[in-house]
């Protein structure tokens, strides 16, 4: 009984998906609070299937141990963001869609959850330390997966798009690889987990590794399912609105963080900044190196290219943020007046998107 309570945001997304799937066209057509209060709906319950997955996905990492841990969280975490992209692509045309959620995601990883971390663990314990080679690293092959992914294809002219998607693919997937040595070989302790999930996966001891496999499936699928009425309800809202059109982005990006964000909150206010660094930098990379290659593969197979070069605010802002990236993660420790620096940039990226300029 007590793992079938836990499993509640699931039961509870179910019902929300029958509702969704009986009044997604009455609201689309009527739209106003109708329209709006059912999307907000839809939006709560594919956040508790997060949450559920990301749980899951920690329980067996704590099981297996390395490095299949650290593949397993990975995957959960990307799988959720990719499935969500992949259905959105099939509604209304956006070919900047995957464009904006990398760089969304990389806006409330890096600027959003290390800027409130940072702030939250100085406040209770002033200075808080962290491995300084580990920043670097994350850092370096960041720069590096961006410049490839998001920099470069700018300059890549028409002709030739498909020729550099498949060397995108291929150079992505070799240092996807390179990061997953750097995490389970060099760093093997990168990854902590915080008291509560212990003691959740503790409570779940019992629980075969087959029924925590079978529950991520169903519920990423579940996650696939409620996105098609999320896709129907935002494209009847934006049609023809004067909302910012980086919304759909902005979701994705936050339902794929809104885990990792309560996780790495928890870390800081126990003094454990490395955790939150793993998190906010970690997150950000596996975004890029996976997401990224996924969205190619599509555009090669449909024969549309995506477009993935990022504008020139999105460029400034990611100098921004890697500038204030390095120039705080130099030294192996963080304060609160660095993780305003970066808190101040993240409410930069959501007045940008509220004024429709990202």
């Amino acid at each position: 009984m007590k793992y079938l309570k836990s499993e509640f945001p699931i039961a509870i997304a179910l019902i929300v998906l029958g509702l969704g799937l009986t009044f997604e066209h009455a609201a689309a057509g009527n739209g106003g609070a109708m329209l709006w209060g059912l999307l907000l709906v839809i939006l709560s319950a594919i956040i508790g299937v997060a949450f559920r997955i990301a749980h899951h996905a920690e329980v067996l990492a704590m099981r297996l141990g390395e490095p299949y841990g650290t593949l397993i969280l990975t995957l959960a975490a990307v799988s959720v963001e990719v499935v969500i992209l992949v259905v959105l692509l099939q509604g209304e045309p956006n070919p900047t869609l995957a464009r904006d959620t990398v760089f969304s995601a990389v806006m409330f990883d890096i600027n959003g959850i290390l800027g409130l971390a940072a702030i939250v663990g100085g406040l209770k314990h002033g200075q808080t330390k962290y491995n300084v080679s580990s920043a670097n690293s994350f850092i370096s092959m960041l720069l590096v997966a961006i410049g490839v992914g998001m920099f470069v294809p700018d300059f890549v002219p028409e002709a030739k798009w498909q020729i550099y998607s498949v060397f995108s693919i291929g150079i992505m997937a070799i240092m996807y690889m390179a990061f997953l040595r750097l995490q389970t070989v060099e760093h093997r302790n990168f990854f902590e987990y915080s008291a509560e999930t212990e003691e959740e996966s503790h409570d779940e001891a019992h629980s075969p590794n087959a029924l925590h496999i079978g529950v991520m499936i169903g519920a990423i699928a579940l996650v696939g399912l409620l996105s098609e009425v999320l896709s129907v309800l935002l494209d009847a809202g934006l049609s023809g609105s004067s909302l910012p059109k980086a919304i759909p982005a902005v979701l994705v990006a936050l339902i794929s963080a809104s885990p990792e964000i309560l996780t790495a909150l928890k870390a800081a206010q126990q003094d454990r900044m490395q955790t939150t660094v793993n998190i906010a930098l970690g997150a950000s990379l596996a975004t890029v190196l996976l997401t990224l290659p996924v969205i190619e593969a599509i555009a090669l197979f449909n024969g549309e290219r995506i477009d993935m070069a990022l504008t020139p605010v999105q460029a400034g802002m990611l100098l921004l943020t890697f500038l204030a990236v390095m120039n705080n993660l130099h030294d192996g420790e963080t304060n609160a007046i660095e993780g305003i620096s970066h808190f101040v940039l993240f409410a930069a990226f959501i007045a940008l998107v509220a004024l429709g300029l990202i």
